[in-house]
């Protein structure tokens, strides 16, 4: 089968000829329609996160925003059949340990990730061990760009703000960094009903921010974004996300919350940082404020996303800017070191 390999560290990928996974008895094997382009796969490419325990042996196919069509079934599958449309959201519970039986999945203790621990969507076909538990209907008037876009920054924004950072309606939800997590975050936030403050250091994010929902958009390239904030709210927001993982937005995220205000950290760290940030710990402790870590998502709480997006009170589609075939897929990643890709871009053209 055609894919993008990812053959030496902190080299662009390339189009090789790899062999066609095979099938187990509790798996499915997927054909590919569909595959989101994520920043998580810069710093995979990069050699980042060995710190937290994530390498791949290489050779290696990253993507882990796919959605496509079953083309086999293990004999042990019960809720597939070749030819159903499936998404796949990127991170895997094995059902027996103590987070997975308490409906946390995304925190498995020996869970598996899409395009990590296994290849994945870069390559025209994938297999997906346990498939029942591990593998979602996508929906007919749901298409497959739409769906490689809910698999990963979209899945994580939704679980980040409705399920660990509790958004209200009305609440001021300052977002730090609009790329293609942030812009997620945006869209999602307005469909709750918060009013969205959105910041970057580059205005074509800003500018589609504002089309995907935010109130207001701040370029901290050359405005005080945290004295903004600050007098925007009358006193600071409610909830802010750092959905970049750099010191500044961490840092700028936790300095624009009121008092009581919650902070919701998304965005993990690349080699500047090596997850390390210093934090305003006093600040932290006079305005009472909560720190809150948000993972992926339990896939169980996927139909209750899908059911928003059927309806049309989300839509992933909105994000996408651009599609591309493979060797243009490589040149994007590469330019996702620079922050020269705003929005989500999807490869589906093999």
């Amino acid at each position: 089968m055609k894919a993008l390999v990812l053959t030496e560290i902190g080299k662009k990928l390339e189009v090789k000829e790899m062999p066609r996974p095979g099938l187990t008895d509790e798996g499915v094997v997927i054909r590919v329609e569909a595959n989101g382009i994520c920043r998580s796969d810069w710093h995979f490419m990069m050699g980042d996160w060995n710190w937290i325990g994530l390498q791949a042996e290489l050779p290696h196919i990253l993507g882990h925003e796919f959605s496509g069509v079953v083309e086999e079934v293990g004999s042990r599958v019960k809720k597939f059949k070749v030819g159903d449309r499936v998404v796949v959201p990127h991170a895997h519970g094995d059902g027996t340990c103590e987070y997975c039986v308490t409906g946390h999945s995304n925190l498995c203790d020996h869970g598996s990730i899409a395009g990590t621990t296994y290849w994945g969507g870069y390559g025209r076909y994938v297999h997906v061990l346990e498939a029942d538990r591990n593998v979602v209907q996508l929906p007919d008037n749901v298409s497959f760009e739409a769906g490689a876009a809910l698999g990963c920054r979209f899945m994580t924004a939704f679980h980040g703000l409705v399920d660990q950072a509790k958004v209200k309606p009305g609440e001021w939800v300052a977002i730090h960094g609009a790329g293609g997590l942030g812009l997620s975050l945006v869209h999602i936030a307005k469909a709750i009903g918060a009013r969205v403050i959105a910041v970057d250091i580059n205005d074509e994010p800003l500018e589609l921010a504002m089309e995907f929902g935010a109130d207001i958009t701040i370029n901290g390239r050359y405005r005080d974004a945290v004295a903004e904030i600050m007098e925007i709210t009358d006193g600071g927001a409610h909830v802010a996300v750092d959905a970049l993982g750099v010191a500044a937005t961490c840092q700028n995220a936790i300095n624009s919350l009121r008092k009581r205000g919650r902070h919701l950290q998304l965005g993990l760290t690349s080699k500047d940082e090596k997850g390390k940030i210093e934090l305003p710990i006093d600040l932290i402790v006079v305005k009472e404020l909560e720190l809150i870590g948000s993972a992926n998502m339990p896939v169980s709480r996927f139909p209750d996303m899908m059911r928003m997006v059927e309806s049309g009170m989300l839509q992933p589609e909105k994000m996408i800017t651009r599609t591309v075939g493979l060797e243009e897929a490589a040149d994007i990643l590469v330019d996702m070191g620079e922050f020269k890709t705003p929005g989500i871009t999807v490869l589906n053209r093999w």
